[in-house]
């Protein structure tokens, strides 16, 4: 089945103009999530919409409406919403281009996946991605989604091109209320080296496949086990220790520091922890049978 858009019009650079189709790159639709029941009955809960006065309303019943003074709304529908019509509504237009790491990343909201919309815009879409790979550059531009304009950045990604949501400057806290209190002395200098020389050994290179959520891993683990009637095993946290003195603590943790792992992109993969345990139950019940 062929991924849903969530936005389609045109990406234009001055004259030029390309049809595009916008695709979300990111899912959440493999993390485990939970269902509300009625205790008793394990009947799934619906949220219904419940007017103060009225009760239970039908959905069809509900209308958009904006609060201009407390508990004072004006009503706002469809056709009111399709009056508002801005270029960004149909359209990319790119205003400006920047370098790539020019933009901060507290800014940086949502990722999407940018693609030619038919055959015939695939040229114009192969030229505006090459220009921006060649260039370094992301490009600038505005697009409506979800009835608001979203500032997006846009650049080249393998053979199509990546565009991310912008946050408003007013959705960024200041860093004054959480950093205003840290002294911004000069820490020991032989300190300093200790803690440099332990991010030197512990340097690779970043490969998210290697950074599984074992949080998840676990629930699901703990999960299976309740399906097959047993009882969840409760690991306990490691235990927290009290570092006397800092500088012990950096000359220990660049004594015992491991080399980081191999890529597992480059090597075999890993025995999962899981896939050891299955095995060595397999073993003991082949022993048991003999």
């Amino acid at each position: 089945m062929a991924p849903r858009a969530s936005w389609k019009g045109y990406l234009k650079l001055s004259l030029v103009s390309c049809p595009v189709r916008l695709y979300p790159a990111t899912s959440t639709s493999e993390r485990i999530s939970f269902n509300q029941l009625h205790k008793d009955t394990h009947n799934r809960i619906n949220m219904k919409p419940v007017d103060p006065e009225r009760g239970l309303v039908e959905r069809s019943d509900l209308v958009k409406g904006y609060e201009y003074e407390d508990k004072k709304y004006i009503i706002i529908d469809e056709a009111d919403i399709d009056s508002v019509k801005i270029e960004s509504n149909h359209t990319m237009n790119i205003e400006a281009f920047v370098d790539e790491d020019s933009v901060d990343v507290i800014y940086q909201d949502a990722p999407y996946y940018l693609a030619p919309d038919g055959a015939m815009a695939e040229e114009t879409f192969a030229v505006l991605r090459e220009a921006l790979r060649k260039s370094g550059k992301l490009a600038i531009a505005r697009l409506v989604l979800s009835s608001r304009e979203r500032v997006v950045t846009i650049g080249a990604r393998e053979n199509g091109m990546f565009v991310c949501t912008l946050r408003n400057p007013s959705e960024v806290r200041g860093t004054s209320e959480y950093f205003g209190n840290i002294p911004a002395g000069n820490p020991d200098p032989e300190m300093l080296e200790l803690a440099e020389a332990l991010i030197k050994q512990k340097l690779t290179t970043f490969d998210p496949k290697n950074y599984e959520d074992r949080y998840e891993i676990a629930l699901m683990k703990m999960i299976k086990e309740k399906l097959k009637g047993h009882k969840p095993i409760i690991a306990a946290a490691p235990e927290r220790g009290n570092v006397i003195n800092l500088m012990d603590a950096l000359k220990a943790s660049l004594g015992q520091a491991k080399p980081p792992a191999k890529s597992k992109t480059k090597a075999e993969p890993a025995e999962k922890p899981a896939a050891k345990l299955a095995a060595a139950g397999s073993g003991k019940a082949a022993k048991g049978k003999k």
